[in-house]
C-alpha cells in the first residue's frame, strides 16, 4: 500500500471505528508505530481534524465526514451482487435494507461506470438458497437479532435427534445469544448454552417456543463468529472406505471435516473427524452398499443394526407373499 492510499485509509478506519492507538493503526496496515506518527502529521497539516488523546490514541474530530467515495467498476459491481444476494437470502427487514443501499450506490455513479456496473450485475447471478419461505423462521430471526443486539437471554425448546436410533429428544435451553450464521442451507445461532456451561450451535428449525428474558450478558469481548472447529471437540476418528464409482461425489458432498483420503486399489480411504458418531452415520448410511467403515467398531456396529432394521422393514408381508405365490 503506498502512502496516499494508507493516509485515505486511516481516516477511514478512525471514521468507521473511532478512537485509536498508533500501535492500532500499525499493526491494522502493517507498519512502524513511526510511520503512523508521520502519517497522523500529515493528516493534520492537510486538514484533516484529528484529535490526540495521551494513552488513548486518536480519533477525528465530531462531525468531520469525508465526501462521498468513489468506486471502480469491480467494487460498485461486488457491492450491488452483495446486496442482491443478501436481499434474496435474508427476511423482509433486511432484504427492504438491502435494495434501499442497492439504490443509493446506484443513484451516486456516473452514467458510464453505471452502464458497465449493470452489464456485469446482469451477467453474473447467485441463486437463492430459499430461506425466506418459513414465516416461523422470520420470527424467530427477528426476535434473536434483538436479543443479540440487547444482551439479552433467551430460552427456548430444542429437539435433538440422534441418528443412531431416530428418537427426538428435547431439553429446555437458556442461552446468551452471541451471533447468528447461515451455513449447510439452514440458519444457526452461536450461543453460550447455559445448559452445557460451553458454546453451541443451534439450528433455527429445532428451536421452539423461543422467549426473550429480562436477564442481561456481556459477549466476550475475543468472540468470533464461525461454528465451532476445535480439534478437541472432534476426538472421534472415522475410517471409511468408497467405491471407485462414488469418490468422485464423496469429495464433491462431503458434509463432514475428511482430515484426510487416499486412493487405493480397493477405492477412496477417507478419515474423519466427529464430535459424536451419530452424526456421521446418516451420511454414512446415504451411500448404501458402496461404503464399508473400517473402524471404529461402534460405528460398525450400528450401522449393521440401521441395516437389518431397514432389511426387516422391506421384507414382503405375508399377504404380500401369497400374491407372489399365486402369480408364480
Amino acid at each position: 500500500m503506498n502512502r496516499t492510499d494508507r493516509l485515505l485509509a486511516i481516516v477511514l478506519e478512525l471514521q468507521g471505528k473511532g478512537r485509536q492507538r498508533a500501535e492500532d493503526l500499525a499493526r491494522t496496515f502493517e507498519t512502524s508505530k513511526r510511520t503512523i506518527y508521520r502519517d497522523i502529521q500529515a493528516l493534520g497539516e492537510s486538514g484533516v481534524p484529528l484529535i490526540s488523546t495521551p494513552g488513548h490514541g486518536y480519533s477525528l474530530m465530531p462531525g468531520y465526514f469525508l465526501p462521498p467515495l468513489s468506486f471502480s467498476t469491480e467494487e460498485a459491481t461486488m457491492l450491488l451482487l452483495g446486496s442482491d444476494f443478501m436481499a434474496q437470502n435474508f427476511d423482509a427487514q433486511y432484504r427492504a435494507a438491502a435494495q434501499s443501499a442497492s439504490r443509493k450506490i446506484i443513484g451516486v455513479l456516473p452514467s458510464q461506470l453505471r452502464d458497465e456496473v449493470e452489464y456485469l450485475q446482469s451477467s453474473i447471478h447467485f441463486v437463492a438458497l430459499g430461506v425466506n419461505s418459513n414465516p416461523a423462521e422470520h420470527e424467530k430471526l427477528q426476535l434473536l437479532r434483538r436479543a443479540i443486539l440487547d444482551h439479552h437471554i433467551v430460552h427456548f425448546t430444542y429437539h435433538t435427534r440422534y441418528a443412531s436410533n431416530g428418537n427426538d429428544t428435547t431439553n429446555e435451553r437458556d442461552a446468551n445469544p452471541y451471533g447468528l450464521s447461515y451455513f449447510l442451507q439452514s440458519w444457526h445461532l452461536v450461543a453460550y448454552c447455559h445448559l452445557r456451561k460451553d458454546n453451541r450451535v443451534f439450528r433455527l428449525d429445532r428451536i421452539e417456543n423461543l422467549t426473550i428474558l429480562e436477564k442481561t450478558f456481556q459477549r466476550p469481548e475475543n468472540f468470533q463468529l464461525r461454528p465451532p472447529t476445535r480439534e478437541k471437540d472432534r476426538a472421534i476418528v472415522i475410517r471409511a472406505l468408497f467405491d471407485h464409482e462414488v469418490a468422485r461425489w464423496v469429495l464433491e458432498a462431503r458434509s463432514f471435516p475428511i482430515t484426510s483420503k487416499e486412493e487405493t486399489p480397493e477405492g477412496l480411504l477417507v478419515t474423519l473427524m466427529v464430535r459424536q458418531e451419530s452424526l456421521a452415520l446418516q451420511w454414512l448410511l446415504s451411500w448404501g452398499q458402496h461404503v464399508r467403515v473400517l473402524e471404529p467398531e461402534s460405528v460398525r456396529q450400528h450401522l449393521f443394526e440401521e441395516a437389518q432394521g431397514m432389511l426387516r422393514n422391506h421384507q414382503p408381508t405375508v399377504a404380500e407373499q401369497k400374491v407372489q405365490t399365486v402369480l408364480t
